[in-house]
């Protein structure tokens, strides 16, 4: 019918020619935001070590990355600082939106500001201030402190995220439990938590990536034995190219491509 109706009725030119143009736009869109990400890969497998010429191809680089002592030492301390730092941000960030939305008191809305300015607040200005703060609690700098400085501000896209979840999350479900003889506790761990966990692990997955990905605030916070893997990949990129940084940056795109990839297929799953 639908076919039918094209037939008799077909688009006016114009409509035709703007749909061709957001399609173009689109495609030049996409071009530039990924079009140099495929170059960089694409160049992870030249034998050049300016990697400014295409010469021939190779995987030399990709096995020179896994014997770079200093890289895969910062791979794990970023791996462990962003484990830590998501496990407390989950933790901190559902019992504190769980808190805010649950009770009502005095000072509910200055608190709920003060948790959102770790997400505003300029990284450098933020990176200083822990400083400051960790001299003046006398805390050696190292995996502690920078585990802390990544849970400050990770942790509030945890809380919005659970709390989005709980301003739709019907009351009844509680009462329901509570009515059946569960203790408050035992309701919200057999109850609510199962209803926030789509919302959990999305802000587990923020937390995980923000740290991962964190600099600035890292600079400040770090020691020489804790030292992560952005501040090694900077200071490589302040001497010069690297074609190791393109294969370690291939191997990110991948694996969170794969992710990705794997994520919609789990849904597709429970879908069906």
């Amino acid at each position: 019918m639908s076919d039918l109706a094209a037939k008799r009725f077909p688009r006016p030119t114009g409509l035709r020619l703007l749909d061709w143009g957001l399609g173009a736009w689109t495609a030049l869109v996409f071009l530039f935001l990924y079009g140099p990400i495929a170059v960089l890969i694409g160049y992870s497998f030249n034998t050049s070590k300016l990697n400014v010429v295409w010469e021939a191809f190779t995987f030399r680089w990709y096995g020179e990355l896994m014997r770079n002592e200093p890289i895969l030492r910062t791979l794990g301390n970023s791996l462990v600082i962003a484990a830590a730092a998501t496990v407390l941000a989950v933790v901190i960030g559902t019992t504190g939106a769980w808190l805010l939305h649950r009770f009502r008191y005095r000072g509910a809305r200055a608190i709920q500001t003060l948790i959102c300015v770790p997400m505003i607040m300029p990284e450098i200005v933020m990176g200083v201030s822990l400083l400051i703060l960790f001299r003046v609690a006398s805390l050696e700098l190292g995996f502690a402190s920078v585990i802390l400085a990544h849970t400050t501000f990770c942790f509030p896209f945890v809380l919005v995220a659970v709390q989005a979840r709980l301003q739709g999350l019907d009351p009844a479900l509680e009462e329901a439990a509570l009515d059946l003889g569960a203790t408050p506790l035992r309701a919200f761990w057999l109850v609510i938590v199962p209803c926030l966990r789509p919302a959990v692990i999305s802000g587990a997955l923020m937390a995980f990536t923000l740290s991962m990905d964190e600099l600035i605030i890292s600079f400040f916070t770090v020691s020489p034995a804790s030292r992560t893997l952005p501040l090694q990949v900077f200071g490589m990129a302040k001497v010069g190219l690297n074609p190791m940084l393109n294969a370690l940056s291939a191997i990110f795109v991948v694996t969170t491509v794969a992710f990705v990839l794997f994520t919609e297929h789990l849904k597709r799953l429970a879908a069906r």
